[in-house]
């Protein structure tokens, strides 16, 4: 046996390795060229599109029916006014100013009584509180939104960085 031509195929081969490499020539490394196929999906496009229509759609028909359900314009009562206290004249005499007395207006509306609370139809008072919840909803949702874009743009940030030194 020529171990040069197992080698760089030269000299005689041996009538066996002839054998092997016709029998296994069949497996021998064919390149072909790469080939990508070319069906296109359109699934998630069409998913997209779905999603665009509905949404579309709830939302007209959302204001279609707050269109529907809003409430005649009403009327204001007028009360006639009544007469207009006539102002006190008596003089003012002006006071001491030290840092131990605080603002007379501060304390005025401190201390000022709250009128009483407008008292609203059943139905709108439901309304109000619902659009504060969705609003106080729409808050959080947005802080914590807000709060999660903040802490992935930061670089690096190292939390209970200790001063070295």
């Amino acid at each position: 046996m020529n171990d040069d031509y197992l080698w760089d195929k030269t000299g005689l081969p041996d009538p066996e390795i002839q054998q092997l490499e016709e029998i296994l020539g069949t497996l021998r490394y064919q390149p072909k060229p790469l080939a990508l196929p070319q069906k296109r999906n359109y699934f998630p496009l069409l998913a997209i599109a779905a999603s665009l229509l509905l949404a579309l759609l709830a939302g007209g028909i959302w204001l279609r029916a707050r269109s529907r359900n809003t409430a005649p314009p009403q009327q204001a009562k007028v009360d006639s006014p009544a007469p207009a206290p006539k102002p006190d004249v008596t003089p003012v005499t002006p006071e001491k100013k030290s840092a131990f007395n605080p603002p007379l207006l501060a304390t005025n509306r401190i201390h000022r009584k709250r009128s009483a609370p407008s008292v609203l139809p059943e139905r709108d008072r439901e309304e109000a509180l619902m659009a504060k919840q969705q609003l106080m909803l729409a808050l959080r949702v947005t802080t914590e939104k807000l709060r999660l874009v903040h802490t992935r743009t930061q670089p690096n940030h190292i939390k209970n960085q200790h001063r070295v030194g």
